[in-house]
């Protein structure tokens, strides 16, 4: 019988620190290893199907008001394959597969207009710095409630420089790495990229397509996804320490529309397991997150 499996029925009580700890991750570790191939295919087909939209929107064969709705799930769903390769959840540098874990890091963010590179040396640093107010990179999601959220984030977003982009670059440049330099670098490049598309398609006569392809999913994509992999798993981002800067919450729109991050829990204490399997881990390991007082809201 696993230990997961055993320990749902056990007393943790008379367990010291270091006990617990060594319980906690021989469970993690039965959830650990193995390919994501469902986070892999899910990467390809948002791809093709965001880089389909282009033609079969400039050609007319498909209306604008089918178009944006799936653009705009596009963009939602382009961020998290990428998380994984961030992570070196497919494979780390060395192995076999490492390029697979780059292609997905690369491509999968594209409807996004992100840059892999940046989007993981600054994500390494929220995890480092969760909820600090000068050192994590996403603490402009701190907000007093889910409303204030949603204001505060669409008004950020309308800004000609966008608090976070002037946050990740900050982070980017206290790193002060060669790495750091590069990614700060392709990140300028995917911006003016990005509103060269903009601009150049607009000055061709597609000034609506284009807004529909890219303006509008970035604003409306860009709020879910930072509603939901930022400010709800991390909400009120007052506490700090291994147990307390993450929580698991329940949400009325399931987990699959909150793209798995009732349980982002899991992933701050084990960032190299898949995403697919945090539901299961999360079950497992409930009685030892209890034990220490993490924080579970209607989970």
């Amino acid at each position: 019988m696993s230990v997961s499996a055993t320990v749902q029925a056990r007393d943790l009580s008379a367990l010291t620190t270091q006990e617990l700890l060594r319980l906690e991750r021989s469970i993690a570790e039965e959830f650990m290893g193995g390919l994501p191939w469902g986070s892999i295919a899910w990467a390809f087909t948002n791809l093709a199907v965001w880089l389909s939209l282009w033609p079969l929107t400039l050609s007319g064969a498909l209306p604008l008001w089918a178009a944006a709705p799936i653009a705009t799930v596009n963009v939602i769903l382009a961020y998290l394959p990428s998380h994984e390769a961030q992570h070196r959840i497919i494979a780390r540098e060395g192995e076999r597969l490492f390029w697979l874990n780059e292609l997905v890091g690369h491509l999968s963010p594209v409807p996004m207009g992100l840059s892999y590179e940046a989007a993981r040396l600054t994500h390494y640093e929220h995890h480092k710095h969760a909820n600090d107010p000068e050192l994590d990179p996403d603490i402009n999601t701190r907000s007093d409630s889910a409303w204030h959220m949603i204001v505060k984030d669409i008004g950020m977003q309308l800004q000609t420089v966008p608090p976070a982009s002037t946050a990740y670059a900050k982070t980017l440049e206290r790193l002060g790495t060669d790495d750091a330099r590069r990614a700060g670098a392709v990140a300028l490049a995917y911006a003016l990229a990005k509103n060269a598309l903009l601009f150049g398609f607009a000055w061709a006569g597609y000034a609506v397509e284009v807004a529909a392809l890219i303006w509008l999913p970035h604003i409306i994509g860009g709020l879910y996804i930072r509603f939901f992999l930022s400010w709800a798993p991390h909400h009120p981002a007052a506490d700090l320490g291994r147990y307390r800067d993450t929580r698991g919450f329940r949400s009325r729109l399931g987990n699959i529309l909150t793209m798995g991050m009732q349980y982002h829990i899991i992933h701050h204490l084990y960032p190299r397991m898949p995403l697919m399997r945090h539901p299961a881990a999360f079950r497992a390991l409930r009685p030892i997150l209890v034990a220490r007082g993490c924080r579970l809201d209607g989970l």
